[in-house]
């Protein structure tokens, strides 16, 4: 049977391709309901406060660059959305004083314009809110080395290297509106992907790449970041890809409901706690990720009732 086209881009793949019943029965899920999906493999936790959600986040920093050593060197993969743990990053470091030097940082994703990543001055570059949250403000004695801080540029050669001999303790992030981790949006519903999705083992052979951004998440980086100036953000980014995703020990997802909505949390819950894995949903293929783990703000999860404002 077809495919249904999609109801939100006819053009490109997206969860609304999906059978309604899936979609469905993800809507119908109770906060308890995805607690339980939880399994071997894919943890589910819940975080009653914002103070207490993002502190956490920011401890997974601290923790993976503990690890770090001269001899086994380690670091964290971390995005830009959600932003608020950065300066809590900093904050730590400068009071628990934990050793960077043999530590290391990677940006998920930077935006592509006019055939090369945005330079870090542009207002919406990631490189840039990364330096000024978080790396510029933890103090000189401490600061990582610059050289062990590594953002995707257009020629990834050197990021995708970077990954070598470096162990990723933990790779955050958080979904956006199109259900993706960095940018790894679904495809354009064209050539070979014409009449079906690329397959989740297709899509997790891609590597740190130049990507065309699925229209959703334009308008949405237009709305949490442009006031809604959809003609101020680029189309095309650069982002981290499944092959360095899947060299991650854990991957990390944040989500306090200000990227996505309380059906898109649900969804994928479901089809990671089930393990159905569809490229038309990116996020759900870390249903096959060894270690993965969901963070809720409790009061975001909301309901999918109709409600009138």
């Amino acid at each position: 049977m077809a495919r249904k086209r999609s109801m939100l881009a006819p053009d490109w793949w997206d969860y609304t391709t999906l059978d309604d019943e899936l979609l469905n029965d993800a809507a119908a899920l109770t906060a308890e309901d995805m607690l339980s999906l939880g399994r071997d493999g894919f943890k589910v936790v819940f975080y009653d406060t914002l103070e207490g959600f993002y502190l956490a986040e920011a401890l997974e920093y601290i923790a993976a660059w503990r690890q770090a050593t001269a001899d086994n060197p380690a670091g964290i993969c971390g995005p830009i959305g959600p932003t608020e743990q950065l300066p809590l990053v900093a904050r730590l470091v400068n009071e628990l004083r934990p050793s960077l030097s043999n530590a290391h940082f990677w940006g998920m994703d930077e935006w592509f314009m006019d055939g090369a990543e945005v330079p870090i001055d542009h207002p919406l570059s990631f490189a840039k809110a990364d330096m000024e949250l978080c790396f510029d403000r933890i103090a000189d004695d401490l600061k990582m080395p610059p050289s062990n801080i590594h953002f995707p540029k257009a020629d990834t050669g050197p990021y995708v290297r970077s990954w070598e001999g470096v162990r990723c303790v933990v790779m955050q992030g958080g979904q956006g509106d199109i259900k993706h981790w960095a940018f790894n949006d679904p495809v354009r519903r064209e050539g070979p992907y014409k009449d079906a999705p690329p397959s989740p083992t297709e899509y997790r052979n891609l590597s740190t790449r130049v990507v065309d951004l699925h229209p959703v998440t334009v308008m949405q980086n237009a709305r949490t970041s442009g006031g809604g100036v959809v003609t101020s953000v680029p189309v095309k980014a650069i982002t981290v890809g499944p092959v360095q995703t899947w060299r991650a020990e854990k991957v990390s997802i944040w989500q306090a409901g200000t990227h996505d909505n309380p059906f898109g949390m649900r969804l994928t819950t479901l089809m990671i706690g089930k393990r159905v894995a569809d490229s038309a949903v990116p996020m759900s293929l870390l249903a096959d990720h060894p270690n993965v783990q969901f963070n809720f703000y409790r009061p975001a999860i909301g309901t999918c009732g109709a409600e009138m404002h």
